[in-house]
């Protein structure tokens, strides 16, 4: 497995991160948000959403698991998902039919590491880590056809 390492200094270079990503993605890609509270895992999804060009406004969805937000530019809905209270319950997840969603949307799955990899072989992981300098590291892990797309996320990072 390829694994990209990214520093990202300040909060708006994770938004332009995420901005990148989110130019890149198209229906049928799942991306999952890993790391611990307060590493940018939400701020990342509003630049993710952002590069889309999908309406709506990007909050965590903690409380209703999962937001769909309308295509905009890119014509490719956005399903935000928050995957913490799940708390690794698949028939939870399944409840949620998300499969169903993927063929037709991008997905971001936040806390989804460990329960929504199921849900596509071609995904990517993007961990990201707040270090104490408050500077963000964002680890790209692909898996499956991310493997060969993930270069051009670099290169747009």
């Amino acid at each position: 497995m390829t694994q990209v390492n990214v520093e990202l200094p300040t909060p708006e270079a994770a938004m332009e991160f995420g901005r990148a990503l989110g130019k890149l993605l198209r229906a049928g890609d799942l991306v999952l948000l890993a790391g611990p509270l307060g590493a940018g895992k939400t701020t990342m999804t509003r630049g993710i959403a952002d590069g889309m060009g999908v309406s709506g406004r990007v909050s965590s969805p903690t409380f209703v698991l999962a937001r769909v937000h309308p295509a905009g530019e890119s014509g490719v809905p956005l399903v935000h998902v928050d995957a913490y209270r799940l708390a690794g319950d698949l028939a939870q997840l399944d409840d949620l039919d998300l499969d169903t969603e993927l063929d037709r949307a991008a997905m971001v799955v936040e806390w989804g590491e460990g329960v929504a990899e199921r849900l596509a072989e071609d995904h990517l992981v993007v961990r990201l880590d707040r270090r104490p300098d408050d500077v963000r590291v964002v680890t790209l892990e692909p898996h499956g056809a991310w493997v060969a797309r993930v270069s051009s996320v670099r290169l747009a990072g």
